[in-house]
């Protein structure tokens, strides 16, 4: 990496962001899929895409105006932030405080959340916590499972509403916390686009289910994926993130991606059987005053 001089520029105006940070975010769509399917929402579907409060942006330029790393945040989410030096996460920590932001916390790249969240106590006197590590993956040749298990893959409709809304709670609660956006705007919105997928029995009941996120520069990532407690262990997650791996191949995705936690040893292994391989770890760090 050539030589920063850490010059963090803010703002919450959407446009002025992109036109200046779209270029660096789709030079490596894998890396930076969180900030493409983030601001993609929000260019759709305006602030409200992810609660009330309004977005901040960041973006790191060196000396000639080159873009180096950006940051965002879409209150109540952690920070994200892509990858970049650890003085350079320490210039943004610095500005942020400065301005008077309450950060819940900090989400990128192992290295530099862990660089972020160093600043970030030293800077604030919050604590940081490493809560969540987790591993990006892409998919490399899909190898569906095989035998797959009785039943097929569909799409979700309006009258899976409800069912795709309690599965996105129990999602959320299962990974960590309650859902930060109401379970029934998101449903609504991701049957919208066709963004849900259920694996069902031969009898038509839904027993898993997959997301996948609209396509931006060239990349689909696959989120969630939930199968619930009683019925795990029959292969329904595999099959079903198959299905729509495949689906994303088929709308000309060049990437198809997925994160895993890298505290549950089952969805790892699993993605690997169906072709996805690791890209890099990331991890979130919470802060607490």
């Amino acid at each position: 990496m050539a030589s920063v001089a850490p010059d963090w520029h803010l703002t919450r105006d959407l446009e002025v962001f992109l036109d200046c940070a779209g270029g660096f975010l789709r030079s490596e769509p894998a890396l930076h899929t969180v900030q493409l399917t983030v601001t993609d929402a929000l260019a759709r579907q305006g602030s409200a895409a992810y609660g009330p409060k309004p977005p901040h942006f960041a973006w790191l330029t060196d000396r000639d105006g080159a873009v180096w790393a950006t940051a965002l945040r879409t209150p109540p989410y952690e920070l994200n932030l892509t990858a970049t030096a650890p003085e350079a996460a320490d210039a943004l920590a610095a500005r942020l405080s400065e301005a008077g932001h309450a950060l819940p916390g900090v989400n990128g790249p192992a290295d530099t959340a862990a660089a972020f969240a160093t600043a970030w106590e030293r800077r604030t006197g919050a604590t940081a916590q490493l809560t969540t590590n987790q591993r990006l993956y892409r998919l490399g040749t899909l190898t569906p499972p095989d035998p797959a298990p009785p039943g097929r893959a569909r799409l979700a409709t309006g009258d899976d509403h409800a069912l795709v809304a309690q599965w996105h709670a129990e999602f959320s609660t299962a990974t960590g916390g309650r859902p930060m956006r109401d379970p029934g705007r998101w449903a609504e919105g991701r049957i919208a686009h066709g963004g849900i997928t259920f694996w069902e029995t031969p009898d038509s009941t839904p027993v898993s289910m997959a997301g996948a996120l609209p396509k931006v520069a060239g990349q689909i990532r696959i989120a969630p994926v939930y199968t619930p407690p009683a019925l795990r262990g029959h292969g329904y997650a595999a099959a079903v993130t198959a299905a729509v791996s495949r689906a994303a191949q088929a709308a000309g995705a060049d990437e198809v991606l997925l994160f895993t936690d890298l505290a549950n040893p089952t969805s790892n292994a699993l993605y690997q059987r169906i072709g996805y391989r690791p890209v890099r770890d990331f991890a979130v760090h919470t802060f607490r005053t």
